[in-house]
């Protein structure tokens, strides 16, 4: 009998890990919108705190301070003319996925379905659609926007203020365009790699920060990097979809 009662709860022991991991792997959520650890809908309002002058005004033709620009980058920057894009129908150079989120104006994010978290921006009318669980090769590109994969970032604790919480987002195949509207280029081999992080403040306040780096071999000598800030907005006011600039 004492061995009977020995084996019995060996066997209950060896067996218990086995269970614990399948009931956990149940409650593995299945999709991006079950496995965001945080809220990033709802309408958002840029904060202009950093750039003011290349953001706010557009530069003057030549002045690409700031950028690492390589001679190539410098020479194409240099031959900018607004008109130029205006009579080609290309307004929308400097609204494209590497400088959308630097473009003032408002975001609206919603989850187009449970794998796809869709982004629209009311300067410029355009919309990003980050793809999560795969590489977007079902996007078909090319456009401004281009195709941007997502996922769910683990180590954003040692990067900003929520661990875990945070976006990444990696976008390629868009269009060539202006990192600023005075025609400081990206080419269409840019790589765009986002980081976003939503941050709940005391008083009920919510922000998002925009951690953008671009790589682009053709044009920039190292990665531009910049930070971008969002302040949430409980409705839709301000919103004001408004078509693309050239100037």
């Amino acid at each position: 009998m004492r061995i009977s009662i020995f084996s019995s709860i060996v066997v209950t022991l060896a067996t218990m890990p086995l269970v614990v991991f399948a009931q956990q792997a149940q409650q593995v959520p299945t999709t991006a919108k079950a496995a965001a650890s945080n809220d990033f809908t709802g309408y958002w309002v840029s904060l202009v705190t950093e750039d003011w002058l290349y953001r706010m005004v557009t530069p003057a033709k030549g002045d690409y301070s700031a950028v690492p620009l390589n001679p190539a980058g410098r020479k194409f920057a240099d031959t900018w003319d607004p008109a130029k894009d205006e009579a080609a129908g290309e307004q929308c150079k400097a609204y494209g996925a590497p400088a959308i989120m630097r473009i003032p104006g408002r975001l609206n994010i919603t989850w187009q379905d449970d794998n796809t978290l869709k982004i629209e921006k009311d300067s410029g009318t355009q919309t990003r659609l980050l793809h999560f669980g795969g590489t977007g090769a079902g996007a078909p590109g090319g456009d401004w926007q281009g195709v941007s994969v997502a996922s769910w970032d683990v180590e954003a604790g040692a990067r900003g203020p929520v661990k875990g919480g945070g976006l990444k987002v990696v976008t390629t195949r868009f269009k060539a365009g202006y990192l600023r509207k005075n025609g400081v280029p990206y080419s269409a081999n840019a790589v765009v790699t986002e980081y976003i992080d939503r941050v709940n403040e005391a008083n009920g306040e919510a922000y998002l920060f925009v951690e953008t780096i671009v790589e682009d071999p053709t044009y920039l000598n190292v990665p531009f990097i910049t930070s971008t800030h969002f302040k949430h907005q409980a409705d839709a006011t301000g919103w004001n979809p408004t078509p693309c600039t050239a100037r």
